[in-house]
Order: structure tokens, then C-alpha cells, then sequence
């Protein structure tokens, strides 16, 4: 198996989308919105300002090049899920705060696709939803939950549907499916092209942006970087998974590693024996997150979770590759189309997602500081970054909307522990929800020790 260091999205993306849209900052300058991260969170705050407030004077500060972190490597699913559950939200915030905050996310990924076509961005979209598939009884009846959870807060068949196992594998065949579950409500794109859309978008239409910048200090009023500083009344921290390198924040968000591979394209054969006509993104039910979808140009692009948390929320190049983490990718993928075992891996890449300690992901401006944030999504993104940019216009703009009443809006996660306890805590439950999925595949019973965990992060 190949092991390139490139992330496939950033070996496709055009030469004409991939050129430097910013320089370095090298003096003290002013703006009305100085905004740190250059990844989708940062550039859809200022795509949205700029959409209602044209003249307004826009700064974003990126340590790399606009879209270096998990906005250019992610899995591409543009999905409406939100990182805390609808019955946690209800706990904290009420039945209609939950529903609220899920019809958005709703609302949300058909306003990206609406987005795309209106800008004329080329990002491979494809709005063929999402399948689940459940593939042991286990995983069925989890599926079974959530349809139930589902249908209690209100959202019907056109929302979410259960699969009879004939269902299921005319999206994804799948081996051993017994069913799953649908959703129209997600879109297959190409993130890295997203993003560098978006990016050069932003900048032509009048937006400051310095890339090469790492941000040495972000307090209120000024962002600094070790060759000049921006001065601006409103400050937006937009770093998701590199928040713990910003001085003051290292607790926030603990940064956890997601890996991908990608195949070689596949023959038309090939797919014709897999699925995926419609380009629906893919996953089970098991424990430990995995994801695919099949690209434009017939590719896998698969990943998952399974890498260690760093001690200290470490970010290092290095940390991208892992070939055990790689090894079980590749396994679980042939397990799941053998059809595939003998088909070339040309790429593995990867890369640090942001994680609030209790899981719920929030958008948030402190009127008296202007300091302003959105993050926390776990690895779910690409779509809740445009809601948390259009949110953080609006409180900007101290605009009263539907999108500044939502659950979300300044939600404070309590803070992560000290080390050595977050090193032994994450790593724990990364290691909980393997042996998880193990114990499951043996005893044909749900995991008590994920339920547990689960319970422990408030699911």
C-alpha cells in the first residue's frame, strides 16, 4: 500500500485555485474585524459580512495558506449533523431548542448547495445524501434508536428513514448488511476546492488576507504575529483543531487526529458491484467513526478515527501518518467491499479536528470584549462552520435573527483538565470505543462500556 504524504484533495484541486491569495504580515494595521484561521469558519464569517456590510474593513490572519488544516483535508461530507445529540440539547436547552437547532442544520447544507451553484463555484457537489448501513444485529438496533429519537423530536421519513437491508445495498452494497438508514440532508463536495473557492471569492471582493501569519497572541482588540500585529474591534477566533496553539487557550479544544486514505479511480465494473450511484456519503454504526465517499473521478476517499490524542494537544506534521491507523482503514474498507482488496492505495493523509469537553460545538461574540469564537464540531464542519460564520455576521452586526437564538449560540464548554488527566481521558475513550465495537461483533450485544462513556461526555 502507497503511502504518499499528500492529502488526494490537495493533489486535485486546479492550479488556478491554488495560487497564494495572501502575503505575510509585516506591519501594524487596523481593521473593523480581525479574524484568526483561514479554514472555513474564518472565510464564511467573512463571506457573510461581507454580504450584508460591503464596506465593512476585513482582516483574516492564517498561520499556513487559506485552507491548510481540516477545511482542505476533511472527508468532504457537507452534512447536517451536529456534534451534541438532539436529547442533550433538549436536557440543557428544551425540546424546541433541539428541534430549532436541527431543522437549521437542515436548512443549512441546502443554503451551502444554494451558495455553490449561485457563485459558480466547482467543487464536486453532489447532493445524494447519506447512507448508514447497519451491518450486525447490534448496529440495527442502534439504528432502530435512532429512528425512534428521530420521530420523538419530530422529523419524519423525508428527514430520516430506516433501511430494510434490500434498501440499503441498492445505495451501498455493502457486505453483511441488515439495513440502515438515510438521510437526504448531506451533500458529497471536494473540500479542498470548497475552501480555496471561497478563499479567492473573499479576497476579490475586498478582504485582507495574510497567510504565512501565525498568531503569537489573540487578546481583545489586537491579534499579534512575530512581524506585525492587526488592531480591530472585533476579534474572531476561528482555529478549530489549532486552538490549543494559541496562548490562553490551550484547554479549550483538545485536538483529535481523523486519517484518510484514497483509492486509485475504480472502473465503472467496479462500482456497478459497490453502489454509490447518486455519490451518497457513506458510514456503519459502529462505535468508532469512519466515513467515505466516492469522489468525481471514482475514487474512495475513506476515513476515520482510531489515531491517539498527543500529549500536551501536540500538533506535529508527522502526526498525519500513521500506518496502523492506515492498515485498519485499509481493512475496514476491504472488509466492507471486497470487492476492492486488490486496487492500489494512492494516497493517506490526516490532520487535528477541534473537541469541546462536553462535545457541544458553539458560536459566541462578549459584547464587552469583542472577542468572538466558532467551533468545537467534531469533525462535522463543513457545515456547521457556514452556520457559525452567517451567526457571527449577525452578532457582529448586532443583528436579532433566528440564527442568534439558536442553542449553540454562546454556549460555554467547560474547560478541558490538566495533563496529564486529558491525555489518559482521551486516549481511555478512544480505546473504549474499539474494544466497544470488538466486544459487540463478539457478544451480539450493546457495548455497557460505550454507553458509559457516552454518558460521561452527556450524549
Amino acid at each position: 500500500m502507497a503511502s504518499i504524504l499528500t492529502a488526494l484533495w490537495a493533489d486535485t484541486v486546479p492550479a488556478a485555485l491554488n495560487k497564494p491569495l495572501g502575503t505575510r504580515l509585516s506591519e501594524d494595521v487596523t481593521a473593523d474585524v480581525v479574524i484568526v484561521g483561514g479554514g472555513y469558519t474564518g472565510l464564511w464569517t467573512a463571506y457573510h459580512l461581507q454580504m450584508q456590510a460591503p464596506d465593512l474593513r476585513v482582516t483574516i490572519v492564517e498561520a499556513e495558506q487559506a485552507g491548510f488544516g481540516a477545511s482542505g483535508r476533511n472527508g468532504g461530507w457537507c452534512s447536517a449533523h451536529f456534534p451534541a445529540s438532539l436529547p442533550k440539547i433538549a436536557r440543557k436547552y428544551g425540546v424546541a431548542a433541539a428541534q430549532a437547532m436541527q431543522s437549521t442544520m437542515h436548512d443549512t447544507v441546502a443554503a451551502i448547495h444554494t451558495t455553490i451553484k449561485r457563485e459558480g463555484w466547482q467543487v464536486d457537489a453532489a447532493a445524494g445524501g447519506a447512507v448508514m448501513a447497519a451491518r450486525t444485529p447490534v448496529q440495527l438496533q442502534r439504528a432502530e434508536e435512532e429512528i425512534t429519537t428521530w420521530r420523538r423530536f419530530g422529523f419524519g421519513a423525508e428527514d430520516y428513514r430506516l433501511l430494510t437491508a434490500v434498501e440499503t445495498t441498492d445505495r451501498l452494497a455493502a457486505t453483511d448488511v441488515l439495513g440502515g438508514l438515510y438521510t437526504p440532508h448531506c451533500m458529497a463536495i471536494h473540500p479542498a476546492k470548497l475552501i480555496r473557492e471561497l478563499a479567492t471569492t473573499v479576497v476579490a471582493r475586498g478582504a485582507t488576507l495574510y497567510e504565512d501569519s501565525p498568531a503569537v497572541s489573540l487578546t481583545a482588540g489586537i491579534v499579534r504575529t512575530d512581524h506585525g500585529s492587526v488592531q480591530a474591534p472585533i476579534v474572531v477566533r476561528a482555529t478549530e483543531g489549532y486552538t490549543a496553539t494559541i496562548p490562553g487557550h490551550h484547554r479549550d479544544l483538545v485536538p483529535v487526529y481523523s486519517l484518510m486514505l484514497a483509492t486509485e479511480p475504480l472502473s465503472a465494473a467496479t462500482w456497478d458491484q459497490i453502489g454509490l450511484a447518486e455519490r451518497e456519503t457513506f458510514t456503519d454504526l459502529r462505535n468508532l467513526v469512519i466515513y467515505g465517499q466516492r469522489t468525481a473521478d471514482d475514487r474512495i476517499a475513506f476515513g476515520g478515527r482510531g489515531a491517539p490524542y498527543h500529549f500536551g494537544s501536540s500538533i506535529k506534521p508527522e502526526f498525519d501518518q500513521n500506518s496502523l491507523v492506515f492498515q485498519q482503514l485499509w481493512a475496514t474498507l476491504i472488509d466492507l467491499f471486497p470487492v476492492i482488496v486488490n486496487r492500489e492505495v494512492t494516497h493517506t493523509w490526516g490532520g487535528p479536528l477541534g473537541v469541546p469537553r462536553d462535545w457541544f460545538a458553539s458560536c459566541g461574540l462578549d459584547r464587552t470584549t469583542g472577542l468572538a469564537w466558532s467551533g468545537g464540531y467534531v469533525g462535522d464542519g463543513v457545515g456547521t462552520s457556514y452556520l457559525g460564520g452567517a451567526t457571527l455576521a449577525d452578532l457582529i452586526l448586532d443583528q436579532s435573527t433566528e440564527r442568534t437564538g439558536l442553542a449553540w449560540v454562546n454556549h460555554r464548554s467547560r474547560r478541558w483538565e490538566p495533563e496529564p488527566l486529558r491525555w489518559i481521558g482521551t486516549n481511555l475513550g478512544l480505546r473504549t470505543m474499539t474494544a466497544a465495537d470488538t466486544a459487540e461483533d463478539r457478544t451480539a450485544k450493546p457495548s455497557t462500556r460505550a454507553r458509559l462513556f457516552s454518558r460521561l461526555l452527556g450524549s
